[in-house]
């Protein structure tokens, strides 16, 4: 890419992600010294657009942020919560498990239920405010390197490519944005943060980063099934004992409930299809009331990171630094990060402050790196360390159980039982060949409760140009017919949430027989999500996944 004449711009701080801790970063900036040029990069044709979470979100980072955000009408922070629920599911009932026994951090009082992407188009006017620049519609394809090997700008993406690589009548060279610090704020298993970290090996002794998959609807409820402030959260049923994962539901304002399911990315069973459990979910006594007469209007996933204490990277390189989910701050008993998203943006940006005072650039923060456990946000993740490889390696019923008592203990004593446990094996590598599980038979959907994958997928308004290049990049094909269809039984037309990857025969109709030969890979490019799982599940680490053309992919509204 690098070999295209280019236009360039440069700024004192690069931020790749309009998501809460690039958002929150470039405010800081700002705040502590106005003087500082400032862009932000977000491939979502707006701020917002590609942001998907439960969320309920604890305000300690906004607190900090902003501490007169309460006085602004226009804040998004609507719905304060007014209950919290824990359910064991069962095949056909459930328990609620009583508040007295949940750890204290598990109180959802004080904190607020919102959508996160509105959140984000109201920092994102905060932030222009103080002069930020923020360019929705451009991805970030690619990092620059001075001589030295420092990170020094990014590339945006080339738009108007064709299939075969040739230039379109609408050709543009994407664009050099260049910095004296670059801070990547991509989400989960970003593009650019992955060739970062392996680049720099900035996960040399630490443990393999851990995902699940998180699948999320909002639905318009009928009044009288509305309980405003309501956050239940589940586990158990449709999933079995030995698979993690679990649900959420919360009630917003204006008689909208977000629904929510997510399955652990360690599992075991090539057969098991994350969206087909999650419309499974909705079905339990339990929980289907609350859809009665409802209507769904919205749908979308995308990878959570889950590795937490453990697995969290260096954080600077030569050049810049991690923040928020490329860094993976996600607390997994909470199921919140973006509390930490916030503070680590914050935290990055006081110390690339600092940095550009004393007149440095391209070097590497290592005060960041330095600071940041013993920080809200590492204070925040160590209490919880256990929980994620507590469950993994017992189970449901026992590992969950144990995982609340490492929480007491760290909260009571300061200390665990367990010291600090391992994850073990990749994502990837937990996936087990097909000859070794029993076929999941899932019930077709009915239309009202359950859907489809491609009638979902139409709920996000994903689009991309069906003649740019694939941007699911399949290293060796015939690796994957050998292993991920021969082996495994081709787990991708599972675990994707979208519909992207079909195994079909020499008629191009579905394979319905896993045992089939003469099969033919289809990807489906124009109706992937960017959740990414392709590239955190594959069992042979064979799919990259990578930015298409900037403005693409879901359009989020209200998620």
């Amino acid at each position: 890419m690098s070999e295209v004449e280019r236009e360039s711009m440069e700024f004192d701080v690069v931020i790749v992600g309009a998501g809460p801790a690039g958002l929150a970063a470039a405010i800081r900036l700002k705040q502590m010294n106005a003087d500082l040029s400032v862009v932000v990069l977000e491939k979502g044709g707006e701020v917002g657009a590609h942001i998907l979470s439960g969320a309920v979100v604890d305000p300690i980072g906004i607190d900090r942020l902003l501490p007169d955000w309460r006085e602004d009408a226009d804040h998004p922070f609507k719905t304060p919560v007014t209950a919290d629920h824990f359910l064991l599911l069962g095949p056909a009932g459930s328990i609620r498990l009583p508040n007295i026994l949940m750890p204290p951090l598990m109180n959802n009082h004080g904190n607020y239920i919102v959508s996160l992407g509105n959140v984000c188009k109201w920092l994102a006017a905060r932030a222009e405010a103080l002069g930020v620049e923020i360019y929705p519609g451009f991805a970030a394809a690619d990092v620059m390197y001075n001589d030295d090997g420092a990170v020094v700008g990014v590339i945006t993406g080339d738009m108007g490519v064709e299939r075969d690589g040739t230039h379109s009548p609408n050709y543009a060279p994407g664009m050099a944005l260049l910095g004296k610090y670059v801070l990547i704020g991509e989400g989960a298993r970003g593009s650019l943060a992955k060739q970062l970290i392996a680049r720099f090996g900035l996960d040399a002794g630490r443990d393999p980063g851990k995902y699940g998959i998180g699948l999320k609807e909002l639905w318009q409820v009928k009044p009288e099934h509305h309980k405003p402030g309501l956050v239940q959260h589940s586990f158990g049923w449709p999933l079995d004992m030995k698979t993690g994962g679990g649900s959420f539901l919360y009630h917003l304002e204006d008689n909208q409930v977000a629904v929510g399911f997510v399955v652990h990315l360690n599992y075991k069973n090539p057969w098991l299809s994350p969206f087909e459990e999650f419309q499974r979910f909705k079905t339990h006594p339990a929980i289907r009331d609350t859809f009665e007469g409802a209507k769904r209007i919205s749908y979308g996933a995308r990878a959570i990171t889950e590795g937490g204490w453990q697995s969290v990277p260096k954080l600077c390189f030569p050049g810049g630094a991690l923040i928020g989910c490329s860094a993976g701050f996600v607390n997994v008993p909470r199921i919140k990060g973006s509390h930490n998203a916030v503070l680590s943006g914050m935290l990055a940006a006081e110390h690339v402050v600092d940095a550009i005072a004393a007149g440095r650039s391209a070097d590497e923060l290592q005060s960041y790196e330095d600071a940041w456990r013993a920080s809200d946000i590492g204070k925040d993740l160590k209490r919880v360390r256990n929980v994620k490889p507590l469950w993994s390696r017992f189970g449901t019923a026992l590992g969950v159980g144990l995982g609340g008592l490492d929480m007491w203990t760290n909260q009571l004593f300061g200390f665990s039982l367990f010291g600090t446990m391992n994850h073990g094996k990749t994502d990837a590598a937990s996936l087990e060949p097909a000859a070794r599980h029993a076929k999941i038979d899932y019930p077709k959907p009915d239309g009202v409760l359950t859907f489809d994958r491609l009638s979902s997928v139409f709920l996000s308004s994903t689009n991309h140009e069906e003649n740019e290049p694939v941007h699911l990049i399949v290293k060796d094909m015939e690796l994957q017919v050998r292993s991920e269809h021969d082996v495994f039984a081709g787990p991708s037309a599972r675990y994707c949430p979208a519909g992207v990857y079909e195994w079909v025969d020499k008629d191009g109709n579905a394979a319905a027989d896993p045992n089939a030969k003469d099969v033919r890979y289809v990807i489906n490019a124009q109706n992937c999500v960017h959740c990414k799982t392709c590239d955190i599940k594959d069992p042979n680490q064979n799919i990259n996944w990578v930015p298409p053309q900037g403005g693409e992919g879901p359009v989020y509204s209200g998620m």
